[in-house]
């Protein structure tokens, strides 16, 4: 069992990482852990004391040999065949979960694997949670809670590099990098605890002789580079939510099934086409866009078409990145610029960070713009980019600017994955944000006030907020949330 223990403290001061509830306590588990359906193999996946016993009454066999394939049939009560297949006996601790673990390989399809499982229920074997074999592989210290969440983000990830990120995390290089900072927290905070329990020695004067100085400094910008890298790998996990808005017949729907590669929204030149919103996920250069159509914003009777107005409004106010679709041929007034339709469209203009202006038609710019009106259209250009905004030039007939159109929302996003990415989560970017911060309190009161007992107070919120990451000091509720995510044979 997982034994968490705080390498200031007594270990019967902290309390141990529990479990989230589960029905089956420490049962043996079983779940198919294979997607249902039509298949050449489908696979029953027991762990647990009594694994090992179930799976010799099933199979009316003696034995097993770990680790090797044995091809049984699978009996019911009756002696009636089930199926047959391959027996894979995994004994513990050597072992995903740590216990004792049974592969049951037979057919695929729904009725076989079900009636396989319904006959390991009978034989003493309790359903599986959510995660709950994952959950048993971290309890018993086969994972920690990041290779843990790899397992799922593998499972699930939109991308080759998002996948790849996640077998890496996987393997331990996320992990180790947590644990290399932990390990420097700690030092710093024996240097420190030192400092506080020695304070008459007259040889060193540990907080003023500058090494807890320079290794906290080292120990900054070492975060610092673990953030930059967890910021890369939330991207690729998660992506970004984009939202494509502006007016009626602007070119939003052309540019989804540019983006798209195929046509997924309906394209006519009827304003009002699109009255509710469309969404569509694709990866371009490795970043996963969530991609939401909507439908024209303007005044409108049309109660079909004003509530789909209503849903584009709220998909706005909940986008990651905003991309206003305008016409160049006919959407700005002769002395408008694309931030005053901007302000029109949304009531007020949204931050540079969040919006990307796209010109679409811009192939058609150069027949269309006399030598004043050129003049106007460089002159607005200036004022985009002095107000910290950008615009890109795109015909979505031609497909012309899509390319520049991608990479200028990657760099607005910060999109730019090393080679060897980690995929991270949400959570591990706010542990890191936390760490940093104390990390900086601690910086504070070390050089400014030189205040050793505050500056180990800091350096312990610190320690705790980074072994959240892995696992090491975990809340019920966030392990139940984590292993709740996950599939039911994992």
């Amino acid at each position: 069992m997982r034994v968490i223990v705080d390498s200031l403290e007594m270990a019967s001061n902290v309390p141990k990482a529990s479990e989230p509830p589960k029905a089956s306590g420490l049962a043996t588990i079983a779940a198919i852990a294979t997607p249902l359906g039509r298949g050449g193999v489908g696979v029953v996946r027991l762990s647990g004391a009594r694994a090992y016993d179930i799976a010799c009454t099933l199979t009316g066999k003696s034995a097993f040999t770990p680790r090797m394939a044995s091809f049984c049939r699978f009996y019911q009560a009756d002696g009636t065949v089930i199926d047959e297949g391959l027996v894979l006996y995994f004994k513990g601790p050597h072992s995903f979960t740590g216990e004792d673990v049974i592969e049951l390989q037979g057919h695929g399809g729904m009725i076989l694997q079900n009636q396989l499982l319904a006959r390991v229920f009978e034989l003493g074997a309790k359903q599986a949670g959510a995660g709950e074999f994952s959950y048993r592989a971290f309890d018993n210290d086969k994972l920690d809670l990041v290779q843990a969440e790899a397992i799922a983000d593998a499972i699930d990830a939109t991308s080759a590099a998002a996948a790849s990120s996640a077998i890496r995390s996987l393997s331990g290089e996320f992990s180790k990098k947590i644990n290399q900072l932990l390990e420097q927290l700690i030092h710093l905070r024996l240097h420190v605890e030192a400092a506080i329990d020695f304070p008459d020695e007259e040889d060193v004067d540990f907080l003023s002789d500058g090494v807890i100085q320079s290794k906290l400094e080292q120990t900054q910008d070492k975060i610092q580079q673990v953030l930059a890298t967890a910021k890369q790998g939330q991207l690729l996990r998660d992506g970004i939510h984009v939202v494509l808005a502006g007016r009626p017949n602007a070119g939003k729907s052309s540019l989804l099934n540019r983006l798209a590669g195929q046509e997924r929204a309906i394209v006519t030149d009827v304003a009002g086409t699109t009255r509710d919103t469309l969404q569509e996920t694709v990866v371009l250069n490795g970043l996963t866009l969530h991609l939401t159509d909507t439908a024209g914003l303007r005044e409108t009777e049309d109660t079909v078409e004003r509530i789909g107005i209503e849903r584009a409004r709220t998909a706005i106010t909940q986008a990651d990145m905003l991309l206003m679709v305008y016409d160049v041929t006919r959407d700005l007034e002769e002395e408008d610029t694309p931030l005053q339709l901007a302000e029109q469209l949304f009531g007020e203009l949204p931050e540079a960070k969040r919006l990307l202006i796209i010109a679409n038609k811009s192939d058609l710019l150069s027949d269309l713009l006399d030598d004043s009106s050129s003049q106007i259209h460089s002159v607005s250009q200036i004022a985009i980019k002095e107000r910290g905004y950008e615009q890109v030039n795109v015909s979505c007939e031609t497909g012309a600017g899509i390319d520049n159109l991608v990479e200028a929302l990657c760099a607005k996003v910060g999109f730019h994955p090393p080679e060897n990415s980690l995929i991270a989560r949400t959570r591990h970017i706010d542990a890191l944000r936390r760490t940093a911060d104390s990390l900086a309190e601690a910086h504070e009161q070390l050089t400014v006030f030189q205040a050793g007992e505050l500056v180990a107070e800091s350096l312990r919120q610190a320690q705790n907020s980074l072994g959240e990451i892995t696992g090491a000091f975990s809340a019920d509720d966030l392990l139940g949330k984590i292993f709740g995510s996950f599939c039911i044979g994992k």
